[in-house]
């Protein structure tokens, strides 16, 4: 029988988590996730799927994050009609997050439509509606950690506590094999750090054929510390945004993230270790989120910790739009923790946009920050960026603590490698930008996994499991070539380059004396797009008794 594995998403990149399990009998998803980051990356999540999504016999979950399940409405919409599963936790939440993005789509659309109306632009269609995610759930089944259930004839999987969210698991899977044994594979999902304030450590067995495991901190070591180490460090950051005397914003996932935040914020308030402030929690997801939080406290650790951080009558939640655009006439120290933790969506952006140029306010990141996405642009030293078609100047202080992450980081994920041993066959490396994935096989090669048997697959490439190794069979799905440069994939796109010119052209524009200097500007640029040879600049004038405004731009000519 053959068995192979499809890579059609999260290969070389973080986002679009999805596997495709394929036997002579059956076809199994592995999660089925939103692509984020550049513009180049969005428009995967409008493309076709590479398979058929009614000829699927099963999906199963790891985890509720929109990157592993944020177009399930998608493949239920367009013909997929069997049985999801995941764990009750991944169940809980995507009962309120698939619902969140169907109406964030048709809100985006419903913006990008009247904006294409005044172009003489056709209209477009979500990519899925609020009732085409309300429908999917409908098909959910949960189970609990450890149960076996058989998703699909030939194969059986049971859950592992991944330690990385409410609900998130490492998926075991065991294929039946004529005359042989069941060929066993482990998917990792995302795994959880150490020290992680809500979930327990990562769980799991041992002995495999393949493991596929992600990467996103490979071979990176962010010396995590102990909790009340991390503590410490969110009170000084606290200290510092109160004497700046402005808002302090946090950009921040609504789910776990936002709960894991809020909690340590209030301890560190109570105990004295950072001046008191109002919390406000600025987004409807992350208020639905925290009553899913409430419900499995029990499950969690510090559960009680959260509950108690919640009824603080520190801790506000904004509803309405209107109560969210009233912060912006609090003055003087104020948290706001909004959505979305990379900054591309939600009321955040509105946030940013109202107040980065202010020196008096602090942003704070508390997460990974995806190539393209302004959270990079910010972390990265941005002077100015571009929210919602306006340029604006960065003058807040930029901030980040690596200790809320999610994710194990190098030396972690090393760990939790060598804690599945032995691998019989190959390790696929997956979830993780390939700087990452280079480094984390550099860490475990020769060491815990032979370097030839580590494979760092592409996207929509497929690889046949039946050998005594794998086999990569497929650069495409059948036919079709991949749906993106390989090359391209988590990288600066075109937009991120056009974005970059208009801030540089505007730059020069503005250090320009001269209306003719900035003719000039102009006609070098028009001269470059149509494509023609552009004389050399004129030396530069080095008169010391030239304005300090004139040197540096453009000379006349």
């Amino acid at each position: 029988m053959t068995i192979k594995l499809h890579f059609h998403g999260a290969a070389r990149t973080v986002t679009g988590s999805c596997y495709l399990i394929e036997t002579d009998t059956a076809k199994v998803l592995i999660d089925c996730g939103m692509f984020q980051g550049s513009k180049s990356m969005d428009a995967l999540n409008y493309r076709p799927f590479p398979f058929q999504p009614a000829g699927i016999d099963a999906l199963v979950l790891t985890h509720a994050h929109i990157d592993h399940t944020g177009v399930v409405a998608k493949l239920t919409k367009q013909g997929f009609k069997k049985t999801i599963h995941s764990t009750a936790g991944t169940a809980d939440l995507c009962a309120i997050m698939l619902p969140d993005s169907g109406h964030i789509q048709e809100m985006d659309v419903l913006q990008l439509n009247k904006r294409n109306a005044r172009k003489g632009i056709a209209a477009v269609e979500p990519i899925y509606t609020l009732l085409d995610a309300t429908t999917a759930l409908t098909q959910f089944i949960a189970h609990a950690y450890q149960e076996w259930f058989e998703p699909a004839a030939g194969i059986r999987m049971r859950y592992w506590n991944a330690g990385h969210l409410l609900g998130s698991a490492s998926i075991e899977v065991e294929i039946e094999q004529a005359g042989g044994k069941p060929l066993r594979l482990l998917f990792s999902g995302d795994i959880g750090p150490d020290h992680k304030l809500l979930e327990h450590d990562p769980q799991g067995t041992v002995n495999w054929d393949y493991v596929i495991c992600e990467s996103t901190y490979g071979g990176k070591d962010r010396f995590e510390r102990a909790p009340e180490k991390r503590r410490e460090l969110l009170a000084q950051e606290l200290r510092d945004a109160a004497a700046r005397g402005g808002a302090l914003l946090v950009p921040s996932f609504a789910v776990e993230r936002t709960q894991e935040v809020v909690t340590d914020i209030v301890s560190v308030i109570e105990m004295g270790q950072a001046p008191r402030a109002n919390v406000f929690i600025d987004s409807p997801l992350a208020s639905k989120a925290t009553e899913v939080f409430r419900k499995h406290a029990p499950e969690l650790n510090n559960g009680d910790e959260l509950v108690r951080a919640f009824n603080s009558p520190l801790v506000k939640c904004t509803e309405t739009v209107e109560d969210s655009k009233a912060l912006n006439l609090f003055k003087g120290f104020f948290i706001v923790i909004s959505a979305s933790g990379m900054c591309e969506a939600g009321r955040i952006r509105h946030h940013l946009k109202n107040n980065l140029w202010k020196k008096s306010t602090t942003v704070l990141l508390v997460g990974y920050q995806g190539g393209g996405t302004l959270g990079q642009q910010l972390l990265s030293g941005a002077k100015q960026v571009r929210i919602m078609g306006e340029d604006v100047a960065v003058e807040a202080a930029i901030r980040s603590i690596e200790d809320y992450s999610g994710h194990a980081d190098g030396p972690e994920l090393e760990h939790w490698i060598e804690k599945r041993l032995p691998i019989a066959r190959n390790l696929f490396l997956t979830h993780g930008e390939e700087v990452r994935q280079i480094a984390l096989a550099e860490g475990i090669k020769g060491r815990l996994v032979p370097a030839e048997r580590i494979i760092r697959p592409a996207l929509d490439e497929a690889y046949d499991l039946s050998g005594s190794v794998a086999k990569l069979v497929e650069v495409g799905s059948g036919a079709l070539p991949p749906r993106m440069d390989h090359a391209q994939v988590a990288k600066p796109d075109w937009d991120n380059d056009y974005q970059n010119l208009l801030l540089n052209l505007q730059d020069q524009l503005k250090q320009a004396v001269t209306d003719k200097q900035r003719g000039v500007i102009l006609r070098r640029v028009q001269q470059a797009v149509a494509g023609e040879d552009i004389p050399p600049l004129p030396p530069a004038n080095t008169d010391r008794r030239r304005s300090p405004a004139r040197r540096g731009s453009f000379d006349e000519g």
